[in-house]
């Protein structure tokens, strides 16, 4: 029987989490993620794959599916894991589909409706200090191999100094799939909305990047890096492909028993001057239809923490979260929880939120699977990581892409209420790819 033993030690790592990424290209291409959350808290790396967790559309329940596996093979498993410190041991780094009722389209093969990862090596950043894990399945008495390669992986990084010189590529072409089709959507559904049966629908689109030579995953994370510093930033590889991205929302974090979740909806773009931004930011928070809009998500998600939690800490008002190139109205929530309550429960009863899908959520996905016509694949789901204890976080994969050798295909999505302007939603749309496009070596213009 395949037995996992996963042990973690303190280590000194001054070259910091894209090098040790990065490290792991040569031997682990196509077996990496990484994570930072928005505050820059904590930092996840993985190069390797251990053991995979995934499940296609045919499983009755992915979440469920997700949870039971993996905690049928960590009760059997040794760990030797000193430190209090979430993130640390071993976990899982991975995501869900957006809608696993979706016709998948080619671009997403690689990855399953659900796709999780237990790495090989893994290095954990919190509060300044870093370790790495290290996580070895087989058997008992088979293990002397492993030891050797882990070894060999240790001393190969403490002596990793090269980088490989990380220049753009040149976009060569750029198209926006089903431009005036999508509009002409944006329409009808405005029309269905105001007959009254459905209150919010979400509309994503997607445009394709073409370069003159593969695109590197590392440039990317390294304009991600220094370009959304306050974002979550995420990447997780499946065979040749990458999905990638800097997202301000979080969907839920769980640590012990506390629980902490974003209400996000509700945008503006940032002003040019200072004084510009100050009144763009006003007008958001005296807005009617984006108050419509927020006041929805916030509804959503406080009835569905109180159905597991103890109390619910939220303020009365909105503030505002100012990204570089759009500010949202933003509202955090607060909860503990009572008994033993999975991350992934919660990350199921909150996906999609009506940030993300609409209200009623099953009408509004009825009409996303009709009107979009295109596959999400993992846009707008939530990816994240749990370990061992039960800890952890996922973020909604918005202002994110998919990159695959010398193509990219990028997603924006917005809010569509009833005094919607389909106008001005492809103008919203335009504002959220930038951060993205821009990563990818693309300009303003």
């Amino acid at each position: 029987m395949e037995i996992l033993f996963s042990t973690t030690m303190e280590i000194q790592d001054a070259d910091g989490p894209l090098a040790f990424f990065e490290y792991g290209n040569e031997k682990f291409n196509g077996e990496r993620f990484l994570w930072k959350d928005s505050q820059n808290h904590a930092v996840l790396v993985g190069v390797g794959i251990e053991k995979s967790f995934s499940h296609e559309r045919t499983d009755h329940n992915r979440f469920f599916e997700a949870e039971t596996e993996w905690k049928r093979f960590i009760d059997r498993a040794v760990i030797e894991n000193p430190f209090e410190v979430p993130g640390t041991g071993p976990l899982l780094f991975g995501g869900f589909s957006f809608d696993p009722m979706s016709e998948k389209e080619t671009e997403w093969a690689a990855f399953a409706d659900s796709l999780f990862y237990l790495p090989k090596f893994m290095l954990t950043i919190s509060q300044g200090k870093s370790y790495l894990t290290v996580n070895v399945a087989c058997d008992p008495n088979d293990d002397l191999g492993a030891v050797t390669e882990i070894e060999n992986f240790q001393m190969g990084y403490m002596q990793f100094q090269q980088k490989r010189s990380i220049q753009s590529p040149i976009i060569s072409d750029m198209e926006e799939i089903n431009k005036e089709e999508w509009i002409a959507a944006v329409a009808d559904v405005v029309r269905q909305l105001k007959q009254g049966d459905v209150d919010k629908v979400v509309l994503a689109r997607k445009m394709k990047v073409h370069f003159d030579e593969p695109i590197l995953t590392e440039m990317v994370l390294q304009n991600l890096w220094q370009q959304q510093p306050d974002s979550f930033i995420f990447a997780l590889e499946a065979l040749e492909s990458c999905f990638i991205g800097a997202s301000p929302e979080r969907l839920i974090q769980k640590t012990n028993n506390t629980v902490f979740s974003t209400c996000l909806a509700g945008s503006i773009a940032r002003g040019k001057e200072t004084r510009e931004d100050e009144l763009l930011g006003k007008e958001l928070l005296n807005d009617r239809k984006n108050l419509h809009e927020h006041q929805l998500v916030v509804k959503m998600i406080v009835e569905v923490l109180k159905k597991h939690c103890i109390d619910i800490q939220i303020p009365e008002n909105p503030a505002l979260l100012k990204l570089r190139d759009i500010q949202h109205l933003y509202t955090p929530v607060t909860g503990t929880v009572d008994g033993n309550l999975s991350i992934t429960k919660l990350v199921e009863a909150l996906h999609p939120t009506p940030a993300l899908g609409g209200v009623p959520r099953q009408r509004a996905m009825h009409i996303i699977r009709e009107k979009e016509q295109m596959d999400r694949g993992m846009y707008a789901s939530p990816i994240g990581w749990m370990d061992y204890r039960d800890n952890g976080e996922f973020a909604v994969a918005i202002r994110s892409g998919l990159i695959k050798q010398d193509e990219a295909v990028l997603y924006a999505g917005c809010g569509v209420v009833a005094d919607s302007d389909p106008q001005s939603e492809y103008i919203e749309t335009k504002i959220k790819f930038r951060p993205m496009y821009r990563a990818i070596g693309g300009t303003e213009e």
